[in-house]
């Protein structure tokens, strides 16, 4: 009995080291990050970029969409979302790999203006640290704005403006339910999902987008049907 507890405290030992390790280099990460581009910096070379847009050009029902397809508590959370980050975590044990990420869109921000797409540990600790920088010097709305002005939609489209105009040559506040709900589900896998690649995969990208929207409870299903049938 002894020897096994022994054991076991070992094994304790050994993976609290590694989490330090882990826990230090990604910090380590962030620092670095801030070194080079202050967070104040960055944001306002951000806000400078061509065909940037605000919230306040963007339909509800876009954002909405985005909500529900990204971060449905991105409201309640402080940057991090433990929820899922732990249901990322199992689904990266019994898939043996890092198979989900369990990102906010906070988080996804953080990769996008500081950090690659590389799938490594250290990496999701620094965008973990940064994403809780973020939000306590920045709103909500600018975080989701900003999000937003940065994501990658596909075609070389890098702003939801420049995807909008691209794909269905308007205006942000002119997009129909059905477009918003469309482009809501590009970014998650832009050269699957953008229109001009597969529209079929990009109609069930939508249909997903859609079904979550019902789930949590920003459309009916009779909406969502109504929805889905109309055309650009």
């Amino acid at each position: 009995m002894k020897i096994l507890r022994r054991v076991l405290l070992i094994i304790i030992l050994l993976i609290s080291f590694v989490i330090g390790v882990f826990t230090a280099l990604g910090y380590f990460e962030y620092e670095k990050a801030l070194e080079a581009e202050p967070l104040d910096i960055k944001v306002s070379s951000i806000k400078q970029k061509n065909n940037y847009a605000t919230l306040n050009e963007m339909p509800k029902m876009y954002l909405d969409a985005v909500i529900a397809a990204e971060d449905r508590r991105f409201y309640l959370h402080n940057g991090v979302d433990v929820i899922s980050i732990l249901r990322a975590i199992i689904n990266d044990i019994r898939f043996m790999k890092l198979a989900e990420g369990g990102s906010t869109i906070t988080q996804q921000l953080c990769k996008n203006i500081y950090f690659t797409q590389r799938r490594e540990l250290t990496r999701k600790i620094a965008e973990i640290f940064m994403a809780v920088t973020l939000e306590k010097y920045y709103s909500k709305n600018d975080i989701l704005e900003m999000y937003l002005n940065t994501s990658y939609f596909g075609d070389g489209y890098y702003t939801a403006k420049e995807a909008c105009m691209g794909y269905f040559n308007k205006e942000l506040k002119d997009m129909t339910d059905y477009e918003c709900i469309m482009l809501a589900g590009i970014p998650n896998a832009p050269s699957v999902y953008a229109p001009t690649k597969n529209p079929e995969l990009t109609k069930q990208r939508q249909r997903q987008v859609a079904e979550k929207m019902v789930k949590y409870k920003y459309l009916t299903e009779s909406q969502m049907d109504q929805i889905l049938l109309e055309k650009n």
